[in-house]
């Protein structure tokens, strides 16, 4: 509270006005009279010849200097840095007494109407006595200046002493700045200090009544005061520019004070400023961002004031000076031919606005052309277009007065006659009541007049192109309502008047608009929804993250944003609960958005739910093209982000019940869902939906009993387009990933055809997540694909064998050997059965039950099985066919294992060239070759080649495959112990590191790969002589070994023999032995008494 309410002297208990007092310490049971608040004019800046009077009205709690005062600094800005800005500008601050509360003595009980008085009578005088009276003025005014020179105006045109009139008639520009228009947060806080007994003495309750946002006196001012800026325009008085700016940051310990919606006054500029409530008024330096903003707009106004010299002499010469467009008569001619009410709770949209202006030539000084002015506003149904064009006709009624505006409902042909009949009628138009007389051409005729005077039409949901222009290539005919179907030929063409058209159909905005491109109403930004939401359900203290969360999840969509508002409202929830509602199920989401709801500017005749809403719009493009509705309901089903055209080209290319449309028939009908605004195009990327857009398609193919159709199509076409997972497809694949997982989880239809389908798009993404080393994910689709391809084409179908046979290396890949071996045992038994024994397949499945072998430290098998399937191959696929490297580059491992290394590194070389010739230097295959070679020359102490292989390879593999790809790991693991064969312990230590913590997040825990890698850092600690981290890391590692592999497992024995010689050098001798005797037993039986690793336990 010390924030907002600063301590003052006291005024003696029941005195009167008070001397001014001494600044010593007084006893806290004296009685001290209250001090003198600095009031009244004060001049800071009085240059010679001054052109513009600029009135400073500081706010709540505020001082007269101290407000405008940043901290740090020893004058107020609008003395130290405005001058240099505005050279030619008188500089005056007004002070009165703005203290809601104080802590222990009396506050001022002035109302706003007396300190609006005070400012109108000092500022009147003090002109008055220097004969300025006719000086232009611009208001600066913070917080509750604001309502005070608001009232202050409005008081002026009441009066009629001309020196007080004049203060009105001389203001040409006001900067308000957090005046809290609708109610203040800070009302809030005023009462919670003014209610808190024995704290604070005495209040203001006038004030503190004020700024609540359901205050009469409030509603008042803001009434009379736009009363008063519509009665200047009209009677020829002149705008006044007014710009409305809004504080970003919260203020410490209280929040926002002024949110942006009370900040900002519809139809005029709302610039933010990056401070809380309190420092937004005040700037340290010149290149301060708040400083910079105010001061641009004081600067186009002084600018502007020349040139509107003549438009603020006097009611003689301004009669004289009324536009040429002006209606015939008075100006109270113009007519206001609206539906809707203004929208209170309207927000936002003033770049939209502002183009609108500029473009229809209604901003200051704009006057008319030779040709007219037509603009369209379009979007997605529900995005807030009608609500633009109602707040630009308010706005236009309020600044131009003498512009007349008329509403024109045009979703039909008969809708848009019975708004011309309106028209006509309304304004007397001669010959309206003759039941034969032709009423669109009667209003076109009147209107397109020379003599009407200035005029806005708004053509409102003109979404239909028909009803405007009628088909290509169709004449002008009558329908049997008699109704002219190109109803566009009856819009005014003139240049007085301007047209403003909104609709959701790109298409025919532009021709309605001469061709001239439509202005986009995209969703709301998040500032946006928020001040969106506080208003409509009337609360500012709401969670900025609830509803930034609710706003996303309706993807800033105003009216789904509204029709959440109704529902919170109506139901009395929190918008927690809402949120909880909405996060049940997308079924649950379509739900909400079919609720009706009432709100300001919806045509009675509209359904106004957002789902509603846009259903009409499917039907309609359904009537006029309808490939494009079944473009949009296939595109409902896939992912809505990236759909490629490949997808809808297949779709079009598949369909058997009739002949394919062209390319140019695809093109055009995405044209149309595009013109719409259902979907967008990402050049390069594909196609977009909007999720609501897309759930809400979901619910009209539900309802017209069509899902089941196009969900077989979705998951046919995606199934065709996704090739098996592999190196070369690694791209493709990734890009239509987010498709496959959208169309798994399509309900099934029961057809054989979409099971084989989805069977066949199963096995495919098991691939890609096998080339990413997900063999979690790779496992789970197999599974389901293999299941169906069990059930409807048989155990031993090639296509069912293929499913079972990447099933059992994926998990091999995952050390499940014995799985692998049961899998692939069956697999190879069948395909030499259905086949044949050299069928590639089946040769494939044995090479795979060798490498099992190989995992498992069965060397001599698997040494025996490549051996016969190297030999197959070579014979019938050829020498560098890639399965054969690979089958070749399988035997060198296992002569690695074995520690035959010469006859391991000959081999490897051989593949390693091949694969380069045959798959590139970048090739996954390539690059494990050079990793095999680089552990062969490693294995044999050539340190430097292994380090130069392993550092070029690493390279490779983290640009091509990525940083935690399993292979990727290996190469960082290899390098490692290339480091530590070397003795550099750190560098060693760093990558293992690195490479266990990647593996137990990519792997598992429980992988053998990560259990390696576990190893290796154990070892690094070992060589530093960190022995206890090392045998703690090599008891968890030996202690998963045995279980997952096994207790005679070769990895099993080397952790065994790695934890023995870790108790040996701590000298615990005897633990030692026994761990030694036990591998050394296991490995004579398991890998003969001649084998490396056996040698080295004797050793």
């Amino acid at each position: 509270m010390r924030q907002l309410f600063r301590r003052r002297q006291h005024t003696a208990a029941g005195g009167a006005a008070a001397e001014q007092q001494p600044s010593e310490p007084v006893p806290a049971s004296a009685s001290v009279p209250h001090k003198t608040f600095p009031s009244g004019i004060k001049p800071l800046r009085c240059p010679e010849s001054p052109t513009a009077d600029v009135v400073f009205v500081h706010g709540l709690t505020g001082d007269r200097e101290k407000t405008w005062t940043a901290r740090g600094t020893s004058e107020p800005w609008p003395k130290a840095l405005l001058p240099s800005e505005l050279p030619t500008a008188r500089v005056l601050t007004f002070g009165y007494d703005a203290y809601v509360a104080d802590w222990r003595g009396v506050v001022s009980q002035n109302r706003i109407g007396n300190h609006a008085w005070n400012l109108l009578w000092s500022l009147a005088s003090y002109r008055e006595r220097d004969d300025t009276n006719e000086r232009p003025i611009i208001f600066v005014c913070h917080s509750l200046g604001g309502l005070v020179c608001e009232d202050a105006l409005v008081r002026s045109r009441e009066r009629h002493e001309p020196h007080l009139q004049n203060i009105l008639r001389s203001t040409r520009g006001i900067a308000f700045l957090g005046t809290p228009h609708h109610g203040a947060g800070l009302a809030r806080w005023a009462e919670v200090v003014s209610r808190a007994i024995g704290v604070v003495k005495q209040t203001n309750p006038e004030i503190v009544a004020v700024l609540q946002s359901e205050s009469e006196v409030l509603a008042r001012i803001q009434d009379s005061f736009h009363t008063m800026v519509m009665a200047q325009a009209r009677d020829g008085s002149g705008l006044i520019e007014i710009s409305c700016f809004y504080e970003e940051l919260p203020l410490p310990g209280v929040g926002q004070v002024v949110p942006q919606h009370s900040a900002i006054l519809p139809g005029y500029i709302p610039i933010g400023i990056r401070s809380n409530h309190m420092d937004m008024a005040r700037f340290a330096a010149a290149d301060d961002p708040g400083f910079v903003a105010v001061c641009a707009e004081l600067r186009r106004w002084i600018r502007q004031l020349d040139g509107a010299e003549g438009r603020h002499r006097g009611p003689a010469s301004r009669q004289e000076e009324s536009p040429p467009d002006v209606l015939e008569g008075s100006q109270s001619s113009s007519r206001f031919l609206v539906p809707y009410t203004s929208n209170p709770d309207f927000v936002g949209r003033s770049a939209i606005l502002g183009q609108v202006k500029d473009q229809l030539g209604h901003g200051p000084g704009q006057a008319n052309g030779t040709s007219q002015p037509r603009r369209s506003l379009y979007g997605l149904g529900g995005v807030g277009k009608t609500q633009i064009a109602l707040a630009y006709a308010y706005w236009l009624q309020q600044t131009r007065p003498e512009v007349s505006v008329f509403w024109v409902h045009a979703s039909s042909a008969e809708r848009f006659r019975q708004a011309y009949a309106f028209i006509a009628e309304e304004c007397r138009i001669p010959g309206h009541d003759d039941p034969k007389v032709d009423v669109l051409l009667l209003v076109k005729r009147w209107l397109e007049g020379k003599d009407r005077g200035r005029w806005l039409m708004v053509i409102d949901n003109a979404d239909d192109t028909q009803v405007f222009f009628g088909r290509r290539a169709e004449p002008a005919t009558i329908d049997m309502s008699g109704l002219a179907r190109k109803v566009g030929s009856y819009i005014p063409d003139c240049a007085h008047g301007s047209v403003l058209v909104t609709t959701r159909n790109k298409e025919t905005g532009s021709r309605l608009a001469n061709g001239k491109r439509p202005i986009e109403v995209g969703h709301m930004d998040e500032d946006e929804s928020d001040q969106l939401l506080r208003a409509e359900l009337d609360d500012d203290e709401l969670d900025r993250d609830e509803l930034l969360v609710l706003s996303s999840r309706l993807e800033y969509l105003p009216l789904a944003l509204v029709q959440a508002a109704a529902f919170i409202q109506e139901n009395t929830i929190p918008v927690s609960e809402y949120l909880r509602l909405l996060g049940q199920s997308d079924q649950q989401l379509v739900d909400l958005l079919s609720e009706e709801f009432e709100t300001v500017g919806r045509d009675s005749e509209t359904s106004r739910a957002v789902t509603a809403t846009w259903i009409l719009s499917f039907e309609q493009i359904q009537r006029r093209d309808g490939f494009a509705g079944e473009v949009l309901s296939l595109m409902s089903l896939f992912d809505r982000q990236a759909i490629p055209l490949a997808f809808l080209s297949q779709y079009n290319e598949q369909q058997q019940d009739q002949e394919p449309r062209s390319q140019v028939q695809l093109t055009k009908a995405l044209g149309v869902l595009k013109a719409f605004c259902f979907v967008t195009e990402d050049k390069g990327h594909g196609f977009d939906m909007h999720r609501l857009v897309q759930l809400v398609t979901r619910k009209w193919l539900v309802n017209k009993g069509t899902m089941y159709h196009f969900a077989t199509q979705a998951i046919s076409t995606v199934s065709h387009n996704y090739p098996y997972g592999n190196h070369e497809n690694r791209a493709i694949c990734g890009a239509y990933l987010a498709h496959v997982y959208a169309v798994l989880k399509l309900e099934d239809t029961g057809s054989r055809d979409e099971a084989l389908a989805k069977a066949s798009l199963l096995h495919c993404a098991a691939g890609y997540f096998d080339y990413q080393g997900q063999w979690k994910d790779t496992e789970d689709f197999l599974d389901q694909a293999t299941k169906v391809r069990r059930e409807l084409l048989g155990e031993e179908h090639p296509d069912t064998l293929t499913s079972m046979a990447k099933l059992a290396s994926t998990y091999r890949n995952q050390g499940r050997w014995k799985e692998a071996e049961s899998l692939g045992v069956q697999v190879m038994e069948a395909r030499k059965r259905v086949l044949g024994e050299e069928h590639p397949s089946t040769l494939t499945s044995m090479a795979n039950l060798a490498s099992t072998y190989r995992y498992q430290g069965r060397w001599k098998e698997a040494e025996w099985l490549f051996g016969q399937v190297i030999e197959v191959m070579k014979r019938v696929l050829g020498e560098e066919h890639p399965s054969t490297l690979t089958s070749m580059a399988n035997l060198a491992s296992t002569y690695s294992n074995q520690g035959r290394w010469n006859e391991a590194e000959e081999l490897e070389v051989h593949v390693m060239k091949a694969r380069k010739r045959v798959l590139g230097e970048d090739h996954p295959d390539t690059l494990a070759s050079m990793n095999n070679l680089a552990s062969t020359c490693s294995n044999q102490g050539r340190w430097k080649e292994a380090e130069e292989l392993q550092a070029e390879e690493l390279d490779i593999c983290s640009r091509v495959l990525g940083e935690e790809h399993p292979s990727t790991l290996t190469s960082l693991g290899s390098l490692a112990s290339t480091y530590s064969n070397q003795g550099r312990w750190k560098e060693a230590e760093s990558l293992f590191g690195q490479e266990m913590e990647a593996r137990k997040r990519v792997l598992g825990e429980e992988h053998p790969l990560t259990l390696t890698s576990m190893a290796n850092l154990a070892s690094t600690y070992s060589n530093q002589g960190r022995w206890k981290e090392a045998e703690e890391l090599q008891a968890e590692e030996l202690d998963i070994c045995s279980r997952v592999l096994g207790e005679e497992h070769p990895d099993t024995l080397t952790s065994m023999a790695n934890l023995a010689s870790t108790y040996s050098n701590q000298g615990r001798w005897k633990e030692a032995e026994s761990l030694f005797g036990q591998v050394m037993e296991a490995r004579k039986r398991g890998l003969g008494e001649e084998h490396p690793d056996t040698l080295t336990t004797y050793a």
